[in-house]
């Protein structure tokens, strides 16, 4: 039965998206998220949908109504013989790992954040690292989509291929997805090994770790010449209790390093000795679990976050000129600098669409001022071809995204299909989105 919650303030993770919404509502069923559409038609009210509220922009704030999926969870089916998963959209990334790895499965790949839902991940193009993966959404193999007429719309590679490729990064633009499948694999056993190095040794190597590594990331300490690496790679060895290392992580990772930025936010000047002291604390961890169990780490510190992808040819050339600026600018920051690859594919809104990608995350800790050091490390990316996450903070706009992405107007072609009044439209997706497709064709 539909629940809702009538007034109430809502606001995401990290606290950069604040509204307060004429309804927040909860279905419980396929059938009742058509219905809520169907009646948002004829009261002339706009739909935005919140999985976790992991995200950093004002995708989702509204103050119409506000369609949270959290009662829509659970795995509806699993089929060994075509290693395939049916999943309802609210489901949360650590919920499936759990409910997989019951039965001896797992996803390819995951984020380093496992509290999304999959349709949160999906939408706004969720990703791990590891060039042989793409991004979460190149998992998927059908979904189901109700639209703004309120009903549902069955799509995959084979039934409307166009209509799939452009609703597997959508921003909940579409419709709301509502059912996932996606693709499985027997859940393998990982050797995860995080370690640190030079920076010389890093950028020397940086191919060959990229290559020989089924999963491989890297973290850069603003002001330190020390980076840590991470790998992740199928073992013969047996699982083994992962205690100490949650402990580690929930300890270290989080309060520790929560502290920290507490002292870095009440005393500035004191971010890069911070930094430059965390790249020297890093020690060595090697560990035998399962992939679902290592893919993703607590983050209990709030902060904010730029994420770019840009063409993997460049990452040498882009890793100079962040150290650079970095060092010329001395920026009060703290945060380490994730560094991440995906696999290029075919999904029409995917940064990585048509490239293999190097992606580069810049953090800030919740209360610091952000505004100068995510602007230059924005026109660093810019000059490289970058396209931002679209679940991460960014100044692109309309035209530039346009320039991006040789399918944004065909993109914006089947979302006035779809939705020719904007039901599933807020102000911030207007800005982005609105008001393209009309003077293109004018221009075709």
């Amino acid at each position: 039965m539909t629940k809702i919650v009538e007034k109430q303030t809502w606001k995401n993770w990290a606290h950069t998206s604040v509204s307060t919404p004429e309804k927040i509502i909860y279905p419980s069923s396929i059938e009742e998220v058509c219905t809520i559409v169907k009646d948002a038609a004829l009261h002339n009210k706009k739909i935005r949908v919140v999985g976790a509220g992991h995200s950093f922009t004002k995708i989702v704030q509204t103050n119409d109504w506000l369609l949270s999926l959290d009662l829509l969870s659970g795995i509806q089916e699993l089929n060994e013989e075509e290693d395939t998963a049916t999943i309802l959209a609210g489901t949360r990334l650590y919920a499936i790992g759990e409910a997989l790895g019951k039965k001896g499965y797992s996803q390819e790949n995951l984020g380093d954040v496992n509290v999304q839902s999959i349709a949160g991940a999906l939408s706004t193009g969720t990703h791990g690292t590891g060039l042989a993966f793409g991004n979460v959404s190149t998992q998927v193999i059908a979904l189901k989509l109700v639209t703004a007429s309120g009903e549902v719309l069955s799509l995959s590679e084979k039934n409307n291929p166009e209509y799939f490729k452009a609703s597997l990064v959508s921003l909940g633009m579409l419709g709301i997805i509502v059912e996932v499948t996606v693709r499985i694999i027997k859940s393998p056993v990982y050797e995860y090994i995080s370690d640190k190095i030079s920076y010389e040794h890093l950028e020397k190597h940086l191919e060959a770790l990229i290559h020989t590594n089924r999963h491989f990331e890297f973290y850069l300490f603003p002001f330190s010449d020390l980076v840590q690496v991470k790998t992740m790679n199928i073992t013969d060895k047996s699982p083994q209790s992962l205690k100490g290392h949650y402990y580690k992580n929930l300890i270290l990772e989080n309060y520790l390093f929560y502290i920290i930025s507490e002292t870095c936010r009440i005393f500035p000047k004191t971010s890069s000795f911070f930094s430059k002291m965390s790249a020297k604390a890093i020690g060595k961890a090697n560990i035998t679990s399962h992939s679902y169990n290592l893919f993703a780490t607590p983050r209990l510190v709030r902060f904010r976050e730029v994420e770019y992808s840009i063409p993997l040819e460049h990452m040498k050339s882009v890793l100079r000129e962040i150290r650079k600026q970095i060092e010329t600018k001395r920026y009060n920051v703290h945060f380490p600098i994730e560094c991440r690859t995906v696999k290029g594919d075919e999904i029409w809104l995917s940064p990585a669409y048509n490239r293999d990608s190097f992606y580069i995350a810049f953090h800030m800790y919740k209360g610091m001022p952000y505004e100068e050091y995510f602007y230059d490390m924005e026109q660093i990316m810019k000059k490289y071809e970058g396209r931002p996450h679209w679940g991460k903070m960014h100044k692109r706009s309309n035209r530039e995204l346009r320039d991006l992405y040789p399918k944004f107007t065909d993109f914006q072609i089947i979302r006035n299909e779809l939705d020719p009044k904007g039901i599933f439209l807020n102000d911030y997706l207007a800005d982005l989105f609105s008001n393209t497709t009309e003077n293109q064709v004018l221009n075709l």
